[in-house]
């Protein structure tokens, strides 16, 4: 899929994907019509097309031999130099999507969660491994909303020593809002989303959204 601007508007370290695939795929996520089986095969497919994305996004350029000349191309990182992290409520769908294409990274886990009544998060649980200094972080939650959450999570990676500059973090679907926090709070954190929304209703749920994972 290319890669869009619709992102950076809100957020300079943002991407949204843009590809015929993504929107098929979205559009089968969101409708309310969708039956439970077809949800989790489009769910699992546009998972699939996140991870790869996200993964090339750690690629770094690389000149390579074919059997009839050479190539520049872009090298795909080690699995041992990364970490995917989760954070729990729904993040674990796309945190296997990574895991499946890249078995030897390390995984942890961030449990946060958004008190309805408030919007605001907590962090309740946190388990990262301790050589994950030094590692590019995938952080994968699927819906960026008011950003509360995510920033959190980005506070207890930098807690752990981790630098913004190596965290990726992935999202199915970002609200304007919750990149314009991101840019506030973690300014060197990049992000790659599927789709920008339009916005948060007055329950901060993203609209149009996709209702829940």
């Amino acid at each position: 899929g290319e890669m869009t601007s619709a992102a950076a508007v809100y957020n300079p370290k943002a991407e949204s994907m843009s590809s015929r695939a993504v929107t098929a795929l979205l559009t089968t996520i969101r409708a309310k019509a969708t039956s439970q089986a077809e949800f989790v095969n489009a769910a699992d497919r546009l998972m699939t097309l996140l991870a790869e994305e996200a993964l090339a996004s750690l690629a770094s350029p690389a000149s390579i031999e074919t059997p009839c000349g050479t190539c520049e191309g872009l090298q795909l990182p080690d699995g041992h130099d990364l970490c995917a992290v989760d954070i729990v409520r729904s993040g674990g769908i796309m945190l296997e999507a990574v895991r499946r294409l890249c078995p030897s990274l390390k995984t942890a886990k961030i449990l946060i969660q958004r008190n309805e009544e408030t919007a605001e998060p907590t962090l309740y649980y946190a388990k990262l491994p301790e050589d994950i200094v030094g590692k590019r972080v995938i952080l994968c939650d699927p819906m960026l909303a008011t950003g509360g959450s995510a920033a959190m999570a980005v506070g207890v990676l930098r807690d752990a020593g981790v630098k913004e500059e190596d965290i990726l973090f992935v999202a199915t679907v970002a609200a304007p809002e919750g990149l314009r926090l991101m840019a506030e709070r973690a300014p060197g954190v990049r992000i790659l989303t599927a789709c920008v929304d339009s916005g948060l209703n007055e329950r901060c749920f993203i609209v149009p959204g996709l209702g829940d994972f």
